[in-house]
Order: structure tokens, then C-alpha cells, then sequence
């Protein structure tokens, strides 16, 4: 997860909202079956998108004030942020094409 921005409570503030580029956050567990599929998808979104859209994730059982304070009650969820707002939320595993094609959007 090279090109995968690891965000916590402390640094999301700073790497997401005050994102001078538009971002997605994958929140996610260990535990988490669909997580695992998801997460190779992110990754390869991180290369394809890496400069244009920062690509981020957070363990949500390390990280417990973010996600309650976007509402997140079933992961794997994907928010993504233009000018530190969420321009949309996709919950559950997506295949690349989906997630891309939202991606997009934020360009």
C-alpha cells in the first residue's frame, strides 16, 4: 500500500479536509472480508490517480472518532472529498469500474 495514505483522528483533518487536491478514504478493518477485497482496488486507484486525487485509508478500530463522525456504520466505506466536503459515499464492495467512474466525477 505504497501509494495508500495511512490517515488516523490526528492527520485527517490536515491530509483530507485541507486537501488542496480531491481524496478518497477507504474505511476499513483487519477483520473485514469485503475490506480485503477492496483493498487491492484502492491501491491500484492510488497508482492510476496518484498526483490528481489523494487515495487514503483508515482502520476504523484504531480510529474511532472519524468514522462516527461521518455516520459510518458498515465498512468497507469509500467517502470522497472535493474541497473538504464529501462529494460522495459508496458503501460496500464495488468493482474498480464503479468506484473509478465516481472518481472521475471529482476531477
Amino acid at each position: 500500500m505504497a501509494d495508500v495514505l495511512n490517515v488516523t483522528d490526528g492527520t485527517f483533518d490536515e491530509e483530507i479536509i485541507n486537501s488542496d487536491i480531491p481524496a478518497m478514504v477507504d474505511f476499513w478493518a483487519e477483520w473485514c472480508g469485503p475490506c480485503k477485497m477492496v483493498g487491492p482496488v484502492v491501491e491500484e486507484l492510488a497508482q492510476d490517480y496518484k498526483g490528481r486525487i489523494k487515495i487514503a485509508s483508515m482502520d476504523v478500530d484504531q480510529n474511532r472518532e472519524t468514522p462516527g463522525k461521518f455516520g459510518i456504520r458498515n465498512i468497507p466505506t469509500l467517502i470522497l472529498f472535493k474541497g473538504g466536503e464529501v462529494a460522495q459515499t459508496i458503501i460496500g464492495a464495488h468493482p474498480k469500474s464503479h468506484i473509478e467512474e465516481e472518481l472521475k466525477k471529482l476531477l
